[in-house]
């Protein structure tokens, strides 16, 4: 099913309430402005007469409604507010370098508002963005056969021990720990939703995850106690399939995944994993749902379990279920992403 509005009065709540959960996925057109705009909008609200509500940008513009030019409904979320935009070109400018909150107030720029910001819009402050980001400086010089010594120069640690330290943290082991012979390589991908590590074999793609996933270290635990053998850097042919095909899904291109696989899971995991592979981009499903068609109807949260447990993000797109209600409920890779990815989606299943 394409997304199912909620009723006028919860949409009108949500609406005065400025309830981010259904940003991205409703809209608002004034029919008395002939404007459209986000639920979560900071211009006055309508009076409900004059609100219609739209599950698409597609559906406000085919309705006659102009774009707000305060929320900006047509623009990601983020690129919308200038302060964030800024700070990301700075970051995109200086990604080795050591940002400290004396630099934001030298830019101009009040630090608490700015940790509000990202906040809001990626789930992390500035400084962990810009920390997280040094590290991929670090994981791409070892994955290139540099030695220790010299990601940690690159990542812009003046301790040895704390990069150790903050790599484990992200990774959930330090750098040495890395097997030269692995049979699973890891690798790093950045994304227009942040960056994400992919883990290959020669054969199949295992596992897919934001960088900042909490469960990451565990789930890269559980990974190679399952293979046996290591963990090293590199990038087999699956990683680079996934990558290039991740390119073409965020430019709009294409929304199609075919890299192989590797489903790490008992047979009911599976099951449900290949029924999230089934849902169209563009749609979503409710819990209840998927275990309907997955012919186990009482197990809804049994399947929602499964969907938590799912390892390859977007790949196997467990973003693509919401609450019954249509509003969104936890992901591994943080609300904010499950409100984007459905986002994007929307445009391709708009175009079919």
């Amino acid at each position: 099913m394409m997304f199912d509005l909620p009723e006028f009065t919860t949409l009108y709540d949500a609406l005065v309430a400025r309830d981010e959960r259904f940003d991205g996925r409703a809209y608002v057109g004034v029919t008395s402005t002939g404007i459209f705009c986000r639920l979560t909008c900071p211009a006055r609200k309508p009076k409900p007469e004059n609100c219609r509500f739209f599950g698409s940008v597609g559906a406000c513009i085919d309705a006659g409604f102009r774009a707000c030019k305060r929320c900006h409904p047509l623009a990601p979320m983020a690129a919308a507010d200038p302060l964030v935009d800024r700070l990301l070109q700075a970051l995109e400018a200086r990604p080795g370098y050591r940002w400290s909150e004396d630099d934001i107030g030298a830019m101009g720029l009040d630090a608490s508002t700015v940790r509000r910001s990202f906040k809001r819009h990626f789930g992390m402050t500035f400084l962990e963005m810009a920390r997280q980001r040094r590290l991929r400086q670090g994981f791409t010089a070892l994955s290139a056969g540099d030695p220790v010594i010299a990601a940690q120069i690159d990542a812009g640690f003046d301790s040895a021990s704390a990069f150790r330290a903050a790599f484990a943290r992200l990774i959930g082991q330090s750098p040495g720990q890395f097997n030269r012979d692995a049979l699973l390589l890891a690798d790093w991908i950045e994304t227009p939703l942040g960056s994400m590590i992919a883990v290959s074999c020669r054969h199949a793609l295992h596992l897919l995850e934001f960088i900042d996933r909490k469960a990451l270290p565990r789930e890269l635990a559980r990974l190679q106690q399952s293979s046996n053998g290591g963990l090293g850097f590199g990038r087999p042919e699956p990683t680079a399939q996934v990558a290039e095909e991740l390119g073409r899904f965020f430019s709009g291109d294409s929304a199609c995944f075919a890299t192989p696989l590797a489903l790490n899971g008992t047979a009911f995991e599976q099951q449900v994993w290949g029924a999230l592979q089934l849902i169209p981009a563009g749609e979503t499903r409710s819990y209840s749902q998927l275990a309907r068609d997955i012919s186990r109807p009482s197990a809804a949260r049994a399947v929602a379990r499964a969907n938590g447990a799912n390892q390859l993000a977007l790949i196997v797109p467990c973003h693509r279920v919401i609450a019954a209600d249509g509003s969104l409920t936890g992901y591994g890779g943080g609300l904010w992403r499950k409100q984007r990815l459905i986002e994007i989606e929307q445009r391709y299943g708009d175009a079919k």
